[in-house]
């Protein structure tokens, strides 16, 4: 991602070189990912080795009866159940049981901070050059804080970890890049 960052000018360049012609922009593309050794689709090989984890811990958290109403830390007294504590209920100060129609909106703080890291993530990485493409990525840490705000907050506590730590790995990676070429 670092590469595809590195050659973002060139990318920009290309699509302004062939406005109207998108094959010939996409086979100038492709050749200058040749020349560079960039592979755009490498940043999907991390979440292909990710989701078999996610899903067995899904899988730990949901069907074991040991998780069930074990306590974590914090407001957390329950890993296999969705974060108690929610925006309807001002995160705790208000105790009153959320309707089943407004629970859609009833995040907790786990999942915002998980779609706040997925989107510092986001920003780390090089926008994609379709525009449609960019407007759909930038979409995607607010529907995955919708998503994710139901399920077990041992999910999304692992989501947001795995995050921060994939931030900081980018931020290195980046910073040995610049330094090498600079």
């Amino acid at each position: 991602m670092a590469k595809m960052k590195k050659l973002q000018p060139d990318m920009q360049r290309l699509k302004e070189t062939y406005p109207n012609d998108r094959q010939k922009m996409q086979q100038e593309l492709m050749a200058l990912y040749k020349r560079e050794g960039a592979n755009p689709v490498a940043g999907c090989l991390p979440i292909l080795v990710q989701i078999p984890i996610f899903f067995s811990l899904y899988k730990v958290l949901f069907v074991t009866i040991e998780m069930y109403h074990a306590p974590f830390y914090g407001w957390i007294n329950d890993l296999s159940a969705p974060d108690p504590l929610g925006l309807m209920t001002l995160f705790g100060i208000f105790p009153w049981d959320v309707p089943p129609l407004l629970s859609i909106i009833d995040i907790g703080i786990l999942p915002i901070f998980m779609g706040f890291t997925m989107w510092l993530q986001q920003k780390l990485n090089p926008a994609p050059a379709d525009p449609t493409q960019a407007r759909i990525f930038a979409m995607l840490p607010f529907v995955f804080t919708f998503v994710l705000a139901g399920f077990a907050a041992g999910l999304v506590l692992y989501w947001s970890v795995n995050n921060i730590l994939s931030i900081a790995q980018q931020w290195v990676i980046q910073r040995k890049i610049l330094a090498k070429d600079g």
